[in-house]
């Protein structure tokens, strides 16, 4: 019985493939690449002017006008040059022991500042906060934002555009005097002004 289920099924199979017929070979049919008739055109060169032996001569008789030289107040090393000037005419303003606020000799300072940027409207200005080396790190960095940030809205009041400002915080980091007293701890506690 098995014997006939597997001769019926091998018979099925064959007459199956009788019946679909043979697979045809396809034909390939290759591609020319089209020609153009059409001619291509190049780019046009621009049209030079034909001159007159007249025209010519007063061409070329014309003079050769020569770039402006920049002054040197304009120049790179001219503005930074500028920017050091007023820079030694910036001077440092101090705190007191954990203190953001502006005392009156801070106040008096920022006013000679403000009277200095004024002549000078195009120079911006960093108020950079520091303090002594006493207290963490976190909070120093802190304590000289609200230093800078004080002295910063204190030059608003005097009429320095705040675009003309910016701020930063070393904190403890730079130290102008690297002693471990209160000598050295007053210098450190301070506002500096740094032209950019």
């Amino acid at each position: 019985m098995r014997k006939i289920a597997y001769a019926t099924g091998v018979v099925l199979c064959c007459g199956m493939l009788l019946v679909s017929g043979c697979a045809k070979k396809q034909e390939v049919v290759k591609e020319e690449p089209v020609t153009s008739t059409v001619p291509t055109q190049q780019p046009k060169q621009p049209e030079q002017a034909v001159l007159s032996p007249v025209q010519a001569e007063s061409v070329s008789a014309q003079p050769i006008k020569e770039a402006p030289i920049a002054q040197p107040s304009e120049t790179a090393g001219g503005q930074s040059q500028k920017a050091a000037a007023l820079q030694a005419q910036l001077d440092k303003i101090y705190f007191a022991f954990d203190s953001s606020e502006l005392s009156e000799e801070s106040r008096n300072t920022l006013a000679r500042n403000a009277g200095i940027l004024k002549q000078q409207p195009s120079m911006k200005v960093q108020i950079e906060g520091h303090c002594d080396e006493r207290g963490s790190d976190e909070y120093n960095l802190a304590l000289g934002e609200r230093r800078a940030k004080s002295a910063m809205k204190y030059l608003t009041t005097l009429g320095i555009p705040s675009d003309r400002l910016s701020t930063i915080s070393y904190g403890k980091e730079r130290p102008a005097v690297p002693e471990s007293n209160e000598a050295a701890w007053a210098k450190n506690r301070r506002g500096e002004f740094i032209v950019k």
